[in-house]
């Protein structure tokens, strides 16, 4: 079953008064589960393709589906319920929340979500701060942990209101190389117990390796699939 889906998906910007094509037709369609890498230089479209697959954009032309629904169509209400039930982001920038720990960085999406009480929010996050190995490190603030653990706790934010879809933008280009395959191997062992779709925007050839599926980009256009 396809949980994603690009139909001649066109994509203009205007930058000043220059107009810039930044996707010139793709399609392709992802299988829920899937382990999908969408790599390619930068300008190539990948960035573009994460923002229409994350509802945060939409198409010029074509259709992009996603769980079936055509996100042209979706109210800007409809569009963020959709990001916070249905999405899970992970930034190569981490994006935590300075001024709370572990816990409650990881706990934040469930906040917005208010309809889950507190005894279920804290089986979660416990659960996944011990699948993701931060089980000493619940109190600890951003600042007080390593960019691997950032990552971890990232990763645990995105995976805590149980998401049909984990967007990760080059969640690897900020760790070292032994850190960034140890990451890369935590979210394969998610993706294959949990069967949660992983897609990811990347420059990095361990991500392709582990990849079920490679989308390979240049200037707007799919080169190879």
């Amino acid at each position: 079953m396809n949980i994603v889906e690009l139909k001649d998906v066109k994509k203009k910007y205007m930058l000043g008064t220059t107009e810039v094509n930044a996707l010139k037709g793709v399609s392709f369609a992802i299988e829920k589960g899937d382990f999908v890498a969408i790599a390619g230089p930068s300008g190539a479209g990948k960035s573009t393709i994460l923002n229409m697959v994350g509802c945060i954009d939409i198409p010029t032309e074509g259709t992009v589906l996603i769980d079936g629904e055509d996100i042209s169509t979706l109210s800007d209400k409809r569009l963020t319920s959709f990001r916070l039930h249905k999405l899970g982001f992970i930034f190569q920038s981490f994006n935590l929340i300075p001024v709370l720990n572990v816990y409650e960085n990881i706990e934040f999406p469930l906040l917005l979500k208010r309809d889950i009480p507190k005894k279920e929010r804290d089986r979660t996050i416990n659960k996944l701060i011990e699948e993701v190995g931060l089980k000493d490190r619940i109190t600890n603030k951003p600042a007080e942990l390593s960019g691997g653990q950032r990552q971890r706790v990232a990763i645990a934010r995105a995976l805590v209101t149980t998401p049909l879809i984990i967007l990760a933008d080059e969640p690897t280009a900020n760790l070292d190389s032994e850190t960034g395959h140890r990451i890369i191997n935590l979210m394969k062992e998610i993706n294959r117990t949990e069967h949660t779709t992983f897609v990811f925007s990347t420059h990095d050839p361990h991500i392709m390796e582990h990849a079920n599926h490679v989308i390979k980009l240049r200037d707007g256009l799919i080169t190879a699939e």
